[in-house]
């Protein structure tokens, strides 16, 4: 389950238990929306409360990374999973955003609203 609340150039994500395939494409829907009516965004992915995804989410994320590549101007994660710090940093090959990993919510925010 998801949570996507979004204001101007900034869509904030929060994933909660498993993230699905449905999930994804919400959060896909959104940031199109977004991007086409406002140009690059920024994104805050709070995934330390992700329980797991689905083999389907890693492959959507591939293709939507790569089209998309710049849609975003900075990438906040919040995890404190080591394989999800490492499928960020792959991700960033494609995207050409400031991508950086936290551990704390508010710290990451803090950073996207400077």
């Amino acid at each position: 389950m998801i949570t996507i609340d979004h204001s101007v150039n900034r869509v904030n994500v929060t994933v909660f238990g498993e993230f699905t395939l449905a999930d994804y494409k919400e959060f896909e829907e959104i940031v199109n929306y977004k991007v086409r009516f406002e140009g690059p965004v920024d994104l805050f992915f709070d995934l330390s409360q992700m329980a797991g995804l689905t083999l389907d989410v890693a492959w959507e994320e591939l293709k939507f990374s790569r089209a998309h590549a710049n849609d975003f101007k900075r990438i906040a994660v919040v995890t404190d999973s080591q394989w999800v710090t490492w499928s960020a940093w792959l991700s960033q090959t494609f995207v050409n955003a400031d991508l950086t990993v936290f551990d704390d919510a508010v710290e990451a925010k803090g950073w996207l609203d400077t």
